[in-house]
């Protein structure tokens, strides 16, 4: 979403990232390193593991971006996604008016990106299993994928893909991906009447791709390119409904199911009938079980079938979901803020940030492990996890070739390694927790407080409705003993019950605005936050959130 501004104003902004770790393995520098390769990032970046920076600056959201003008003060904020046309609007106008009074100084920093390191896949994201002794690999870091021979899987045989950041179909030399993950193998009488037989979640281009592995020929299957918003379809033509960074992938009951982690849903894609439509969740970021339009979901990132079951990682809860008989159940993990390494049963169990699924020939469960480096085998009769490897470079997914061994993709590498199924000894680490400053709030009477202002030339245009909303939940539910719920309204009044000392109160707000021509174009902007919250007699009465605009002084 930044691209195009960075490069729009390169002679007069300025752009640095703040990196606000919310797990432990996210605060290391090789970590930041590998995202930033990963992701192509091109601007300076600062860790900030004490997220002292996100305090001063009394951040509630990721992302949260923060304009601020030549004189150094802040002038805008904007929450979550979709607000580039409102930054283009507003830096123009600040351009404009300090270039008149002289405070505007114009040309190229002196940041110099380091070249990523040289490896055989450029952070790679998903494996799969081709059926002909080769596999593909998804390289999110280099937009386009490998093919190569199971025997050597770190010598790729051919690329589909130029390997440049767009989204052009054709041959295997002209197309371009934009960060592709997930994929997925058809089932040959449905890749012959299709004319692709391998399915691409291209998630920073928000679509489906469809390969033909053979040919390397390349289309585009699903998604408009434009990332889904509230307020847009949720069922309709795959080429006609935007799509929200899909992840993963998996055929199952005749359809693709997408791990969606953008709007927190699972997704099927017919390829016969060319329609999409949402089977799960209901765009809230969490960990809520429950029947499959009640259930929420948290950055869903890799999706296996086992035992005719949908299982589901949840990148952002480090949670294992099962999708059974229309109803979602956690199997391990917390919630979003606690995580860790802990095998055992289920209920004792601990994750962190894992992006990787797969089942062995025996019906057991094998998980990447991302960021605790490893992996864990489930044996899902027993009901329990244990590990099998140690000290992996980011393990982004893993393919099983038999009952004793199998390939781990690994991210901080750019390999394939080939590792044999053992038990490690088991793991039993304390479990740990995001440490982000908590907001303390006063118990009953609580206003909690939207500020929205449309961007310069564009106004809240209500002639087909609402244009605004507000959801209030909270984990645990009991946390708010009023005021929870769905309105219009920006502003609403909760009472916080004051026997729950902390938990988190979630809220999710939307606004569209449009141009005031005749033919207005209309913008939507949305964020949900979690925020964990202290009660105290002394805390707050008002919560105030920003989710685009100026600010005050």
């Amino acid at each position: 979403e930044l691209r195009p501004i960075e490069e729009k104003y390169r002679d007069c902004l300025t752009v640095i990232g703040v990196h606000s770790p919310k797990v432990e393995h996210e605060k290391s520098l090789r970590a930041v390193r590998s995202a930033t390769d990963r992701h192509g990032i091109n601007h300076p970046v600062l860790n900030d593991p004490a997220m002292s920076t996100w305090a001063t600056f009394g951040i509630r959201a990721w992302p949260t971006l923060v304009l601020i003008d030549p004189l150094g003060d802040v002038v805008a904020e904007f929450s979550g996604e979709g607000h580039a046309h409102a930054l283009d609007s507003i830096i123009g106008e600040l351009v404009r008016h300090h270039e008149g009074k002289g405070s505007l100084l114009r040309g190229l920093g002196p940041y110099v990106p380091t070249a990523p390191p040289q490896t055989p896949y450029v952070q790679p994201a998903k494996i799969v299993d081709l059926g002909n002794g080769s596999i593909a690999i998804s390289e999110m870091g280099a937009h386009r994928i490998a093919i190569a021979a199971i025997e050597s899987p770190n010598d790729p045989l051919r690329l589909i893909g130029t390997g440049l950041r767009g989204r052009a179909d054709g041959s295997a030399n002209t197309a371009t991906f934009n960060e592709p993950a997930g994929m997925a193998r058809l089932p040959e009488e449905i890749a012959a009447h299709v004319g692709f037989d391998l399915v691409i979640a291209d998630s920073a281009n928000h679509v489906l791709r469809g390969v033909d592995s053979g040919s390397g020929h390349v289309c585009t299957i699903a998604g408009t390119g434009a990332q889904w918003m509230q307020g847009d379809s949720t069922s309709g033509g795959a080429l006609a409904t935007p799509l929200s960074t899909p992840w993963d992938v998996v055929w199952w009951h005749d359809r693709i199911y997408v791990a969606m982690a953008g709007d927190h849903r699972i997704w099927a894609f017919d390829p016969l009938r060319q329609s999409v439509a949402v089977v799960a969740g209901t765009s809230n970021e969490g960990l809520v079980d429950g029947s499959v339009s009640e259930a929420w979901f948290a950055q869903s990132s890799a999706l296996a079938i086992i035992h005719d079951e949908l299982w589901v990682l949840d990148a952002e809860t480090s949670a294992v979901r099962r999708i059974s008989s229309d109803r979602v159940d956690t199997l391990i993990g917390r919630g979003l803020f606690e995580f860790g390494h802990i095998d055992g049963l289920w209920t004792d169990a601990l994750l962190q940030h894992p992006l990787g699924l797969a089942v062995t020939p025996d019906g057991r469960v094998i998980i990447a492990d991302t960021y605790n480096g490893a992996l864990r085998r489930i044996d899902p009769e027993a009901q329990r996890i244990d590990t099998i490897a140690v000290g992996l470079d980011e393990p982004n997914d893993v393919l099983v070739l038999s009952e004793h061994e199998l390939l781990v993709l690994e991210g901080g590498s750019g390999r394939v390694e080939r590792r044999e199924m053992s038990s490690a000894a088991p793991v039993s680490r304390a479990p740990l927790t995001t440490r982000r400053p908590p907001l303390v709030i006063a118990p009953d009477h609580v206003s909690i407080e939207i500020h929205f202002t449309p961007p310069p030339g564009e106004k809240i245009d209500e002639r087909f409705g609402p244009a605004t909303q507000l959801v209030v939940e909270a984990s645990p539910p009991e946390l708010l003993a009023s005021g929870a719920g769905r309105g219009v309204d920006l502003v609403r009044g909760v009472r916080i019950e004051g026997g729950i000392r902390e938990g988190v109160l979630h809220v999710a707000a939307r606004g569209a605005s449009c141009e005031s021509s005749e033919n207005a174009v209309c913008h939507m902007h949305q964020q949900d936050w979690g925020i964990p919250v202290v009660v105290d007699p002394e805390g707050t009465r008002t919560v105030r959130l920003v989710l685009a605009g100026p600010v005050g002084p």
